[in-house]
């Protein structure tokens, strides 16, 4: 049986939260391996809607969730969020839970400068969710972060400290802000550890006695491979790597506890916040597709822009992160076109490219060459069977898989947990 890292394909909000909470009933463990509550996965459950932002979509369903090293850490909102869950009927204890000791925090400051940084950027803003991620990930890299870890010795933090103000006193200066209370920040720390370190234990190795005992693993990405900060439409992208080789570090698990890759990607194309976006539809078509598919983001709730299918950059996507199959998401929103639309290329100046350009402006510039197919008057809502699929959508998911270079495993015809259907199960290779 295959461990499974499930991605998103596009710029995040491809529909991960409901594909991970579906195939959990497969899995014994959920891990969050990357970014933090600037997720945003919703799950539809009979009548209940849960919206999860940093803990594992396993948690609904009692799976046991782990939230991994590479993840940064708002210990603040995870009790938001946790209280939340538990008013819905989920039960969350350190049973259902586990956090790595080595997660970075997010701490207030991070916040601060998230935003007052944004505020101060004017026409090069990237569209943060102002969450104080960023500042976190420069932290951790600037080894000077304050770490999960460190909520049981806070009475040695002072050296860790110094290196942090020092860093974040000068910044704040430059925006005309005050220097860094340490004393309130202490004393903050103290009054949540009480709520984490239940939660906390050394996850690395409890997964690899997991994956000693044969259990099985699916772990869970935030955002999208278009969002990674080294293979995304860069500068506008998170603050982490989304590609699923990121699971291996994110988790303290080797290279090889990864076994196939999931990639979810909707029937369509959404983004969110600045940045290019090829296939951006800003006509009646464009509107159709976002009031057809709820488009607004579960954490921001701001409006998403819709496009058509982009296959250039899914199958991109594709070969960064060694996707081995895809679970294509809200095929009923294209219901009732008359036509729809796939970009197999794009045109840049005289030249025409096959892949998505590195550069800023050349992503700005580039032209969409499309591909026109039939639409489909029946409904797929709620299909769960090739067979209750009309074959103009058949033959539309099988052009996708040609275009991007790699098999559907899934499709999702709803927000409901069972309107899915099952093409290929990924543990099972």
């Amino acid at each position: 049986m295959a461990n499974v890292a499930v991605i998103g394909a596009q710029w995040g909000d491809e529909g991960k939260g409901k594909i991970v909470d579906w195939l959990a009933e497969r899995a014994d463990i959920v891990v969050r391996f990357q970014g933090g509550h600037n997720a945003g996965h919703t799950l539809v459950v009979g009548n209940n809607t849960y919206k999860l932002s940093l803990l594992p979509s396993g948690i609904v369903r009692g799976t046991p969730s782990v939230i991994g090293n590479g993840v940064v850490l708002d210990p603040w909102a995870l009790k938001a969020e946790v209280e939340k869950l538990r008013g819905q009927g989920v039960e969350i204890s350190p049973d259902t839970l586990m956090i790595a000791d080595t997660c970075p925090l997010i701490l207030p400051f991070h916040r601060d400068l998230d935003g007052l940084r944004e505020d101060a950027s004017g026409a090069g803003k990237i569209g943060t969710t102002r969450r104080g991620i960023g500042p976190a990930y420069e932290d951790k890299v600037g080894r000077r972060a304050i770490r999960v870890c460190d909520l049981a010795h806070l009475d040695a933090l002072g050296p860790q400290l110094d290196r942090l103000t020092a860093h974040h006193d000068a910044l704040r200066a430059g925006f005309g802000q005050p220097p860094i209370d340490r004393a309130q920040l202490i004393a903050e720390l103290a009054e949540i550890a009480g709520f984490v370190l239940p939660f906390v234990r050394p996850v690395w190795r409890d997964l690899g006695e997991a994956r000693a005992r044969g259990r099985r693993i699916l772990f869970e990405g935030a955002q999208g491979v278009l969002l990674d900060i080294d293979h995304g439409t860069y500068p506008f992208v998170t603050s982490s790597n989304t590609i699923a080789g990121t699971a291996s570090g994110g988790s303290g698990l080797g290279p090889g506890a990864v076994g196939f890759v999931l990639g979810i990607a909707k029937a369509y194309t959404t983004r969110v916040g600045s940045g290019p976006f090829p296939t951006e539809l800003t006509d009646e078509t464009g509107e159709q597709l976002g009031v057809r598919g709820h488009e607004f983001g579960t954490v921001t709730g701001r409006k998403r822009r819709c496009g058509w299918f982009d296959a250039v950059l899914v199958r991109q996507s594709a070969a960064v992160s060694g996707i081995t199959g895809i679970a294509l998401t809200k095929l009923d929103v294209l219901d009732g076109f008359e036509e729809v639309r796939i970009c197999t290329g794009y045109r840049l100046g005289d030249a025409m490219l096959d892949h998505f350009p590195a550069h800023a402006r050349d992503q700005a510039a580039v032209e969409p060459i499309y591909e026109t197919l039939p639409g489909w008057a029946e409904s797929t809502a709620g299909a769960r069977s090739w067979a209750q699929l009309p074959a103009a959508a058949i033959k539309y998911i099988k052009r996708v898989e040609e275009l991007i270079r790699c098999p559907v495993a899934l499709v999702s015809t709803s927000p409901e947990r069972e309107d899915t259907i099952l093409v290929r199960d990924p543990f099972a290779d």
